[in-house]
């Protein structure tokens, strides 16, 4: 089995292409994937540097990732044959981790046939970020007319986010880093701003005439989260889902009693009712109503380019492996 290690934590230089791995086989109530697309995240960037969240802990050695798409190759005991040569979108097994690889074992209980007409590629990219951004808005609804501000707005999650808010009726902003994915961001139709600007506050003024928001996504957390709060009118709300600045945002006293806050701890309650989130956002992609961006792809071997890219804040949407 081809796969990419990691032996100790650090820089993007510790993931190594293993040729020689022994072949998985699926146990009970598993099948087989044959995997043709891998998907590639902020999370795994920080596994691999040992700064992963307490509820991801990894033992060394380990392969990263976890969402995959590929055909079913074999079934374990007491799985129905008829999933052999399915196209399937997964994890794999045993919580993170064996994403990585060009063959993994998964829960059937976690494992999906691809909708007709849905390609593996669109399958791993709304896998996560779509039933994400799905239970964001489930948790934190958005209605007709609302102001919307989505911070990363133009990544694997918040560009998904942005699309279901705006199907929602709100009026939607995507805040982005740099001129160039404002403009990228302008082009798809969709309002932004730069918050690596200064000028920030004023941008959205402009943009809004002056109206204060009604609800926050934050998926950068530290300051930028902290300071997205004050733009909030009263009685607005802030759903804190991200920290890609290395920090989760803090709310302080005074915000949090004009506001309605939700914070990261959040995410483990979407867990349990997750299959139904990914048999809706599959089917919603399918019917090309929910869209990924998927704005790089890369060889399984050239992880450590889609990981350097990821830290460089170079990507656009979501990145993927091809196996």
């Amino acid at each position: 089995m081809r796969a990419i290690r990691v032996s100790r934590f650090g820089g993007p230089d510790v993931l190594e292409l293993v040729e020689d791995l022994p072949s998985p086989a699926p146990g009970t109530g598993e099948v087989l994937v044959d995997v043709a697309v891998v998907g590639v995240g902020w999370l795994d960037t920080r596994i691999r540097a040992g700064e992963g969240p307490p509820v991801f802990e990894v033992d060394l050695p380990f392969v990263p990732g976890s969402a995959v798409a590929g055909r079913v190759s074999a079934v374990g005991p007491g799985v129905d044959r008829t999933w052999l040569n399915t196209v399937v979108v997964t994890h794999a097994a045993g919580g993170y981790g064996g994403g990585y690889a060009d063959t993994v074992r998964a829960s059937v209980d976690a494992t999906f046939p691809l909708p007709e007409g849905l390609d593996a590629r669109t399958a791993v990219a709304v896998l996560d970020d779509g039933s994400t951004a799905l239970a964001l808005l489930e948790n934190t609804p958005v209605a007709p007319g609302d102001l919307v501000l989505v911070q990363p707005g133009l990544g694997g999650l918040g560009s998904l986010l942005v699309q279901l808010a705006t199907t929602a009726g709100a009026r939607v902003i995507a805040a982005v880093r740099g001129p160039e994915k404002v403009a990228r961001a302008r082009r798809l139709g969709v309002a932004a701003v730069d918050y690596s600007d200064p000028d920030v506050t004023a941008q959205l003024s402009v943009i809004t005439g002056g109206r204060k928001l009604d609800v926050v996504f934050d998926g950068i957390g530290g300051s930028l989260g902290a300071a997205s709060s004050a733009l909030l009118d009263d009685g607005g709300r802030f759903s804190g889902y991200g920290m890609t600045s290395g920090a989760e945002t803090l709310v302080d006293v005074a915000a949090r009693r004009r506001l309605t806050v939700t914070d990261m701890s959040q995410l483990p309650t979407f867990w349990p009712d997750a299959p139904r989130r990914v048999r809706q956002v599959l089917a919603e992609a399918a019917a090309d109503r929910l869209v990924p961006i998927v704005g790089q792809t890369y060889a399984l071997e050239d992880a450590v380019t889609a990981h350097a890219d990821i830290e460089a804040r170079s990507v656009v949407g979501k990145s993927l492996l091809l196996v």
